[in-house]
């Protein structure tokens, strides 16, 4: 009996492995492509081509983008990782974008007057100043991936 739960250890290992792999390389990437999105949709204002484009992937509800993405998910990893990835990166960029516009523009003016550069004011102001509404959209885009729910 002891033989055969030796066995399977090996088994279960990797499927521990696939089950932390899936919500990780996921958050990774809505992450990586969320975060510079979520300054575009900031740098760009409201109305424009981005903004447009962010929110009609968001305003599709995830059973149908599941759907829609089966080829694709196919392809790529199999699983829910393809249209789930694909669903959090637009909600990661307007949860950055939101906590960008938190920061007055008071802070944002007095940078400019300073003689910072675009860069400058988005890395050492921005980034800085938005660091608690950061933090809680990581936070979010986690438990979402986390969540047994979806």
């Amino acid at each position: 009996m002891l033989e055969r739960r030796v066995d399977v250890l090996p088994e279960l290992f990797a499927a521990l492995g696939h089950c932390l792999a899936m919500p990780g390389i996921g958050f990774a990437v809505a992450v990586a492509l969320g975060g510079p999105l979520g300054v575009l949709l900031f740098l760009s204002g409201d109305g424009r081509p981005p903004g447009r484009t962010v929110d009609a992937i968001r305003s599709v509800p995830f059973i149908i983008l599941l759907v829609v993405l089966v080829p694709l998910t196919r392809q790529a990893a199999g699983g829910s990782i393809v249209p789930l990835t694909i669903a959090a990166v637009p909600l990661f960029a307007r949860l950055v974008e939101q906590a960008l516009r938190a920061v007055p523009r008071g802070v944002i003016e007095a940078a400019r007057a300073m003689g910072a550069s675009d860069l400058q004011v988005v890395t050492r102001v921005l980034f800085v100043e938005a660091r608690a509404g950061l933090v809680l959209a990581l936070a979010i885009v986690a438990i979402i991936f986390l969540s047994p729910g979806t």
